[in-house]
């Protein structure tokens, strides 16, 4: 065997290495999950081949080319012989060409045995493109904000369903404040690779349960084929009583510092409106918290409320609950869920 297809990478990538010998910034844009990156030109070096590549020959830039990695190749050895494989390493580089051939018959030639992967990245890329545009059976979990969708999903995922955390995934809750508390997003590319990675094994035809959400979070956007289908899907709607909301806010939201509350709040001040974002940022000073949550909420009400009135015929399910149960709600989907089978 000397190469794989993308669509058999999972079940190798359980036993062995994958190794991505792009260029650092190639690797930071988007990789395929569980890649190490050991590359073979730096970002320099690669784009001076290129230029050779254009401006002179292909020789001209093979040779260049020669004399960048020759002295590197003992490196690449005792680099890639840390990684462990049952079967072989997995080397791939932009579209399977000579970056990853190159590198994995150096692995063959020392005796650690190395496979490339067909199509390198670009393979991958239209793989997953493929996956997304596919039918899913997805079924979304919406509601105002404070309901506790996300927390209902992570129960239902532990219960055995079929769950996409987009928002873990995006490191961002999708609002203003999303960004708060979490780790720097990846970019698009990245996300769209990590969300396939959790999606991969799923039975498509059996529910995937998703929240509701706009086509951008944060600065990451939703794989277009998917965000129709989430925007054509049956909507199971969740609200919790206003003083339930208030509180799970204040809960999730006070142990932040004020100064980043606050740019939170200018960051949607215009649609806020002046005086709304005056009373919010000197009850905010004062730190009255829950205050502050009932001038936000009545925006982020509005801003829902007109969403939802434009899907209102795809809401097969919807209930307000004094506080958060999430065996109860469950129990309801669940029964909802079969009623519409």
């Amino acid at each position: 065997m000397n190469s794989i297809d993308s669509k058999d990478l999972a079940v190798y990538l359980e036993r062995n290495t994958l190794i991505d010998v792009r260029t650092p910034d190639e690797y930071a844009s988007g990789h395929i999950p569980g890649a190490v990156n050991i590359p073979l030109f730096s970002n320099e070096e690669r784009a001076e081949v290129g230029t050779l590549y254009k401006r002179e020959s292909r020789m001209a830039a093979m040779l260049r080319a020669l004399e960048l990695v020759g002295p590197k190749m003992a490196d690449f050895v005792r680099t890639a012989k840390k990684y462990p494989y049952n079967e072989h390493l997995i080397i791939h580089c932009w579209r399977g060409g000579m970056r990853s051939s190159t590198f994995a018959w150096l692995m063959n030639t020392v005796g650690i045995p190395a496979v490339t992967l067909k199509r390198g990245y670009k393979g991958f890329r239209n793989h997953i493109l493929v996956f997304f545009e596919q039918n899913i059976n997805i079924k979304i979990i919406t509601g105002c904000t404070g309901s506790g969708k996300s927390d209902l999903l992570r129960h239902m995922h532990h219960m055995g369903e079929q769950v996409v955390d987009l928002e873990g995934l995006a490191n961002h809750k999708g609002s203003s404040f999303g960004a708060l508390g979490q780790n720097p997003q990846p970019t698009s590319e990245q996300f769209h690779n990590d969300l396939y990675w959790a999606m991969k094994d799923f039975d498509v035809s059996r529910p995937v349960w998703m929240e509701d959400e706009s086509m951008r979070i944060g600065k990451v956007f939703i794989p277009e084929p998917l965000w129709k289908q989430m925007r054509k899907s049956p909507l199971y709607r969740i609200d919790l009583c206003p003083e339930a909301r208030l509180n799970r806010l204040v809960e999730e939201y006070a142990c932040f510092n004020p100064a980043d509350l606050a740019s939170a709040i200018g960051r949607i001040s215009k649609r806020l409106g002046g005086q709304n974002v005056k009373l919010a940022l000197e009850e905010l000073e004062k730190g009255h918290f829950k205050e502050v949550a009932k001038i936000l909420l009545a925006y982020y009400d509005r801003t829902y409320n007109r969403s939802i009135e434009e899907r209102a015929g795809q809401v097969v399910f919807q209930r307000v609950y004094d506080s958060f149960n999430a065996d109860v709600i469950i129990r309801d989907i669940k029964k909802a869920l079969d009623d519409h089978l």
